[in-house]
C-alpha cells in the first residue's frame, strides 16, 4: 500500500509537471505576442525646415501642422529639425535617416541638393520634398502651381487697387518664387492692363525686419496692396500695414501659403493664397504608413486639384463681385481657356 501510494505521488508530479509546462508555454507565447505589440515602435515621420523655421507662419508651420494630424489620426511619432543656415540641411536630414526614421521630408526649393545626396548615400531610406524635385528612387517630390493661385490674388489686387499701384514682396530670387511673381503680375494686368506692380525682393526668409523695409519702400511708392511670399520674412510686412493703419492710412497685405488673417487680423489682411502644403504633406505620409507609397514620383497640385487658391475668409474684405469674377478666372483656368505664364 505504502509503495502503491509512492508510485502515485510520483505519477500525479509528473504528470502535473507535464501541465504545467504546457500551461507555461501558451503564457510565454501570450506574453511574446504582448510584448512584440507593445514594443512595435509607431512610423516615425521627421521633417527638417528650411531656413525660415517651422513658426514661420507659413509654409513650414503648415507641412509641421500636417504631421501633428498625421500624429493625432494615425498614431505616427513625429519630430521636427530646425535649419539655421544651408549648411544644417544635409546634417539634419542625415539625423532622421540614420535614427531609422522611416520617412523624411525636407521643405522647401533650397533643399534639392541635401535631398538628393542624403537619398543617393541611403537608398533604403524614404524621403519627400517640397517644392522641388528630385529624380531618386527612393523620394516622393511634391510640387505646386503657385503661379495659378497668384493669378486669382492678382485678380483680387487689380481689381480692389484704388491708387493703381500694388506691390510684391519676394524672399529669395529663385523660381518657385518667380511663379508667385509671375501668376501675380498676370493676375492683375488681366483686370487692371494700367496698373503698376512694384516688385521688391529681400533675400531673405528670414528676416521681419527687411520685410518691413522693403514694405515700407512700395507702400511710400504709393501702392495700397502688397502680396507677399516671403515666408518669416512676411511678418515684417504685415508689421508695416498695421502701423500705417494705427497712422489712419489704409494698406493691405496679401498673405501666402496659409490664411494669414488668422495670424495678422482681417483689418491688414486682404486675402491669402492658399498653398496647401498641408494636404500634400498628410497625403504622401499617409501613403507611407498605408504601405502605398511611391518613391521616384512626382504629386503637382494646382487650381484643377485644389492645391492652391484663395482663403475661405476671403468675403471678409473682398466684395462679392470680385470674388465672381476670381471664380469665373479660376474655371477658364481650369479649364484651360487661360495659361497662367511662370515666369
Amino acid at each position: 500500500m505504502k509503495r502503491l501510494s509512492w508510485v502515485s505521488v510520483v505519477f500525479m508530479l509528473f504528470v502535473s509537471m507535464i501541465v504545467s509546462a504546457c500551461n507555461s508555454g501558451k503564457s510565454a507565447g501570450g506574453t511574446e505576442q504582448n510584448e512584440g505589440n507593445a514594443g512595435q515602435q509607431s512610423v516615425r515621420i521627421g521633417l527638417v525646415t528650411d531656413i525660415g523655421g517651422v513658426n514661420d507662419k507659413a509654409f513650414s508651420q503648415t507641412a509641421w501642422e500636417a504631421l501633428e494630424q498625421i500624429k493625432k489620426d494615425k498614431g505616427a511619432d513625429i519630430k521636427y529639425l530646425q535649419s539655421k543656415t544651408d549648411a544644417d540641411f544635409v546634417p539634419n536630414l542625415s539625423q532622421f535617416v540614420k535614427n531609422g526614421y522611416d520617412l523624411t521630408w525636407g521643405t522647401g526649393f533650397v533643399m534639392v541638393e541635401a535631398v538628393q545626396k542624403v537619398a543617393r548615400d541611403n537608398p533604403n531610406a524614404k524621403l519627400a520634398i517640397v517644392d522641388n524635385e528630385v529624380d531618386e528612387p527612393n523620394v516622393k517630390s511634391v510640387l505646386f502651381k503657385e503661379h495659378e493661385g497668384s493669378f486669382l490674388v492678382g485678380v483680387i489686387a487689380g481689381l480692389m487697387t484704388e491708387s493703381d499701384k500694388v506691390g510684391f514682396v519676394g524672399g529669395m530670387k529663385i523660381p518657385v518664387i518667380a511663379k508667385f511673381e509671375a501668376g501675380f503680375k498676370a493676375g492683375v494686368k488681366a483686370v487692371n492692363p494700367d496698373a503698376e506692380i512694384i516688385v521688391n525682393y529681400t533675400g531673405a526668409f528670414d528676416k521681419p525686419d527687411l520685410g518691413k523695409a522693403a514694405a515700407a519702400t512700395i507702400y511710400n511708392a504709393g501702392a495700397d496692396i502688397i502680396f507677399h511670399a516671403s515666408s518669416g520674412t512676411g511678418a515684417g510686412v504685415f508689421n508695416e500695414a498695421s502701423d500705417r493703419l494705427k497712422q489712419g492710412k489704409r494698406v493691405w497685405v496679401i498673405g501666402v501659403d496659409r490664411d494669414q488673417s488668422l495670424e495678422y487680423g482681417d483689418d491688414v489682411t486682404l486675402t491669402s493664397m492658399m498653398k496647401r502644403v498641408d494636404e500634400a504633406v498628410y497625403r504622401v505620409s499617409e501613403e507611407l504608413i498605408d504601405g502605398t507609397f511611391e518613391g521616384g514620383t512626382t504629386l503637382e497640385l494646382g487650381l484643377k486639384e485644389n492645391g492652391v487658391g484663395i482663403a475661405d475668409t476671403s468675403s471678409k474684405n473682398v466684395p462679392e463681385d470680385v470674388l465672381k469674377q476670381v471664380e469665373e478666372y479660376k474655371e477658364k483656368i481650369v479649364n484651360g481657356e487661360i495659361e497662367v505664364p511662370m515666369e
